[in-house]
């Protein structure tokens, strides 16, 4: 991970929406990552489930708010 001070943000169902999210976060300017977890999970195997995202400590206020904004579609 090549974030400065990670911290862990939130965590999503899968890889397709770890990519999502962190290309909703990244433009937005917010540099973020994420990993395979196995919190919440029992009985998953190998890359499948969720992923956990992470962001740099100094964008997690901003990421967050992001996150909270309501969908405007």
């Amino acid at each position: 991970m090549s974030l400065t001070d990670p911290v862990p943000l939130t965590t999503v169902r899968d890889e397709n929406e770890a990519e999502l999210l962190c290309g909703l976060l990244r433009s937005s300017g917010i540099d973020c990552d994420w990993s395979v977890t196995t919190q919440g999970l029992a009985g998953v195997f190998g890359d499948a489930g969720p992923r956990e995202i992470f962001v740099g400590r100094a964008d997690l206020e901003t990421a967050q708010k992001l996150l909270a904004a309501p969908d405007d579609s």
